[in-house]
């Protein structure tokens, strides 16, 4: 049985379990510019490039996706939200995009497998690949409305040299998330199913939409019905909604998308909205309550937390669901015919 079909069928039994964030576990863990660098010779400083740490400090990212599978993760992803080609040329570091995800890929993984084996029970790896700072959509210079910082076409190219190496190291599915720009996830679509002609075989995808305001639009102004039929031609494993707002600002959101989407529904909030400082004060008991109502309404298929989320918070949400019946998946027909629909009215 493939990945994609253990998914599946163990989705159907219970409403499973996604991990947390990565970015606030290594933040205060308080490392130094020796861990980012360790000893791989980059000109420019490394401290904040969490992505480097799978070659540089990899106990630390083996020691937070632990903590999230001892918290009842069902899927865990690798900690390379930023290890693209542009994004890590802040850093000075693209030369080592591959060798970053591998690794990264390859820890996540020899743990689920693990973890595994133990109990039977199957971990999945979600390769992670974020939006980088670049959109295909809107101009960066009001001046200019119609330029463009990268094409298509170059960012597939990016996409796929991350999707690759994440493949490589080991992970089951490939996670287009955050996404902010609906070309963006276009694009990253296409660097999945050009990978998969090369190595002839599929590459389940998994799509996390990110709101921008309260209307529940992204960045290049679709709302959640808008972005799904953008994508469902690619079929993805699931689709969803994380970082944005917390839980309580994306209740709607997800109720219309549950509504829609004949695939499995991932959200993964922030642990409230941010305080003064940035910071993130929501409890665990708190976020694992928002999001149980989700489930009690049969509105998600997997859970988990983005910024501020913590292996407590991972925890409180998997009690909190444990006995939660999945959402039922709607047959794709109707949907089909809705699109349809609204293709013929558009034109």
């Amino acid at each position: 049985m493939s990945a994609r079909q253990q998914l599946l069928h163990a989705a159907k039994a219970r409403v499973l379990i996604f991990d947390g964030a990565f970015g606030t576990q290594i933040q205060e863990r308080k490392l130094t510019e020796e861990d980012y660098a360790g000893d791989l010779g980059l000109s420019a400083d490394q401290k904040g490039n969490n992505d480097i740490l799978a070659l540089t400090r990899p106990d630390v990212i083996a020691d937070i996706t632990r903590a999230y599978l001892d918290a009842g993760s069902d899927v865990v992803s690798t900690n390379t939200f930023s290890a693209n080609r542009i994004s890590q040329a802040d850093y000075k570091a693209e030369s080592l995009v591959s060798d970053i995800n591998i690794a990264s890929g390859r820890i996540a993984r020899q743990l689920a497998d693990e973890y595994a084996a133990k109990d039977g029970k199957p971990r999945f790896v979600a390769g992670a690949i974020g939006p980088t700072n670049k959109t295909l959509s809107l101009s960066p210079d009001v001046e200019d409305p119609g330029f463009r910082e990268i094409d298509f076409d170059e960012l597939v190219a990016v996409y796929k040299e991350q999707a690759a190496a994440l493949v490589e190291g080991g992970v089951d599915f490939i996670l287009i998330e955050t996404v902010f720009d609906t070309l963006n996830a276009k694009a990253g679509i296409m660097a999945v199913k050009q990978l998969e002609r090369d190595l002839g075989r599929e590459v389940p995808v998994m799509i996390s939409m990110t709101l921008t305001d309260l209307s529940g639009r992204n960045l290049s102004g679709h709302t959640v019905e808008a972005f799904w039929y953008a994508v469902r031609h690619a079929k993805p494993l699931t689709i969803g909604l994380n970082c944005s707002f917390g839980a309580e600002q994306l209740r709607p959101h997800v109720k219309v998308l549950s509504q829609i989407a004949d695939a499995l529904l991932m959200v993964y909030p922030n642990a409230g909205l941010p305080n003064e400082l940035g910071e993130y004060d929501e409890m665990p008991d708190t976020t694992a309550g928002l999001v149980k109502d989700w489930a009690d309404h049969g509105q998600v298929n997997i859970l988990g937390g983005c910024c501020g989320s913590s292996p407590a918070h991972i925890a409180a949400i998997a009690a909190a669901v444990k006995d939660s019946e999945p959402r039922k998946v709607p047959s794709p027909e109707p949907q089909m015919r809705l699109a349809g629909l609204e293709a013929f009215v558009a034109a």
